[in-house]
């Protein structure tokens, strides 16, 4: 009994020596440890939170905007911008308010909104958002400026809307052979697009007209010059 008895107060005394050397650490690492999910759970409730706010203003944006309340709709997405900038609401917001401001004659507002997504925004959004700009730009004869939304790479879906979009600037600039090479380029990518994947028949027939309409803006230029 004496030997376990002695065994045992060796074993304690390891134990105190141990937890003397690294029990601050040990201590630390708990508490560091605790403070992770602790604060992983707050972010998770804040993100969640956020989510419901933003999703909150995005609805007055649509309804403002189906209303055609210009003033409700400029207040309701400046504050969507502003506070839930990296929401997935902000741009399409900031896409339906432009829609809106367009269609009223608000150019300025307009222009101000696509922008903020061409320069926020991500994947498809970002690309219509460009087009849009580039479509108001050639508007205002603001050729320049226009060419640079559609010099960007955009997704796959937008390649042929693109090409076309820097034929209609090139062609108001009176370059017809750039214009013409334009049109041909977006008639290949339509061509390539309508081939690939699955359902190449459907998105032929689909894209049947719009073929239709590149095609004579490029022969309506003849041989260019």
């Amino acid at each position: 009994m004496a030997v376990y008895d002695l065994e045992e107060q060796e074993q304690l005394a390891e134990i105190k020596a141990w937890w003397k050397q690294h029990g601050n650490l040990v201590t630390g690492l708990v508490v560091a440890g605790s403070l992770a999910v602790v604060g992983w759970q707050g972010w998770n409730w804040y993100q969640n939170k956020q989510a419901a706010q933003a999703s909150a203003v995005f609805a007055v944006v649509q309804k403002a905007a189906a209303e055609n309340d210009p003033q409700r709709l400029k207040a309701a997405t400046g504050e969507l911008l502003e506070n839930f900038s990296r929401s997935a609401y902000a741009p399409l917001g900031a896409l339906i308010a432009a829609k809106a401001s367009f269609e009223s004659g608000d150019l300025k507002t307009a222009k101000l909104q696509l922008t903020w997504v061409a320069e926020h925004g991500k994947d498809e959004l970002q690309d219509l958002a460009r087009l849009r700009l580039a479509a108001v730009l050639l508007d205002e004869k603001a050729y320049d400026e226009a060419l640079k939304q559609v010099e960007a790479k955009p997704g796959q879906a937008y390649v042929a809307r693109y090409a076309e979009t820097k034929g209609d600037i090139l062609l108001a600039q009176g370059k017809k052979a750039e214009a013409k090479a334009a049109f041909q380029a977006a008639l290949a990518a339509l061509d390539a697009n309508s081939k690939s994947g699955q359902n190449s028949l459907q998105n032929a027939q689909a894209n049947g007209p719009y073929r239709q309409a590149l095609a004579e803006k490029a022969d309506a230029l003849g041989d260019g010059k």
